[in-house]
Order: C-alpha cells, then structure tokens, then sequence
C-alpha cells in the first residue's frame, strides 16, 4: 500500500510522514518512509534544488509545464527504489508524490486552463514514466500565512542557505497551492483525505494531526 503525505510548504507533511510510518511500525508492519524531492540522490533532484534556490528565474519566469518535467524526473529516477520498497514492505509513506507536482504547476495557470496541465503530468508520471499510484493521499490543510511562519522555523536545507525558497518566499503562490491542491482532492474524493491543521484558528498539536493520520492510514489498510 502507498500513501503520499500532501500540503504546501511548511504544512508539517515531514515531520507527520515520519511519525506515521514510525506508529505503523508500532502496529507490527513493515514500512518504508520515502521523501521528494531526493535534493541529494538524484540528478533531476539537485535540478529541484537549483530551480528553488532561483537560479533558473521567477515562478511566474518559469514555464510550469517545463519545471513539472524537473520533478517528475526525480520520481523517475527513483521508480525503482519504490517498487522495491513496496515489494518488500506492507506500506511506503511518501512524503510529496505525484500530486505536489499538480498543484503547484497548476497554481500557476488560470483555472480554465489547469485540466491539461493536470492531465499532462499524470500522463507524464503514470503512463510514461510508469510510477505507482497511491492507494491513499493524505492533504494537510493549512493557510499560507500560518505556513510561512512555521517555515521561519525550519533548520538549514541542503539545497538553499535562504530561509524561504522560492515559492516559500511568495505568500500568494502558497495559498494558490493550496486551494488547488483542495479542489483536487474535492475532485477524486475516493482517495484523498483532507486533515485540517487548524481548528477555530489555533494549531492543533502534532500529536493530535498524528493521531488522526493513523486512523485514516489504518481505515484504508483494511478497506
């Protein structure tokens, strides 16, 4: 079983796939935790990083279709390390999977057009490429401006030495991100699940969102 972790930046999808995988572990199974994009162990991963860092222009300088081709080639790259873990292991946890790719390429295209991007990359990602589909998408929802302070709180990264990236740095693109990454899993509800960060305006705690993420991952398991 397959279950990608989702949200914009600064969302908790780290630090939530990992204490996921580690409750699972608990409940005697075997798990694997895989995260994306793999900045240090793949060419088009360190490429991720570059593009991030700025070194290939603005978001709005960037075509979407062309920087999609930049992740989705990590995955490609690391296709064979995921069969392998889901042939020798009951669950792989993946921290950012296909969807990432979805919605934030598609953040940046005006609604009408962002079907065909959509279409693109998982054409791209699934039949090209090859790649598994999840069996369960979990989005942590959680507002932009909520996020970026939880990004000022973050230790170094490999690939950048700023505090926000590129699209941490831009408010506006985070909160696209995640209205479409909402009407995604609005749209194939039968393998998303939506977990709001917030209630009545205030974090609820880590150990809270865990709690409700064993019970989705669980649910799913024995469906």
């Amino acid at each position: 079983m397959l279950i990608a972790i989702e949200g914009i930046d600064g969302s908790g999808k780290g630090t939530q796939a990992r204490l996921l995988a580690d409750a699972l572990k608990q409940r005697g199974l075997s798990v694997e935790l895989l995260s994306f994009p793999r900045y240090d162990e793949t060419f088009f991963g360190a490429a991720v990083g570059r593009f991030l860092n700025g070194e290939f222009g603005s978001l709005a300088e960037a075509n979407p279709y062309l920087v999609s081709l930049l992740f989705a080639g990590d995955r490609f790259e690391s296709r064979q390390l995921l069969h392998e873990k889901l042939q020798s292991n009951d669950l792989v946890v993946l921290d950012r999977y296909v969807s990432s790719n979805i919605a934030h390429q598609g953040s940046k295209l005006p609604v009408e057009e962002q079907q065909a991007l959509f279409d693109f990359v998982e054409q791209l990602e699934f039949e090209v490429y090859g790649l598994p589909r999840a069996d369960l998408n979990i989005l942590l929802d959680l507002p932009a401006e909520t996020a970026q302070e939880l990004i000022s709180l973050k230790n170094a990264r490999s690939y950048t030495e700023k505090s926000h990236d590129l699209q941490e740095a831009d408010r506006d693109y985070l909160e696209s991100v995640r209205q479409t990454y909402l009407a995604v899993a609005k749209r194939h509800a039968e393998s998303w699940r939506v977990v709001s960060s917030l209630v009545e305006g205030n974090l609820r705690s880590i150990e809270e969102i865990s709690d409700e993420l064993l019970t989705l991952a669980v649910q799913a398991a024995d469906s």
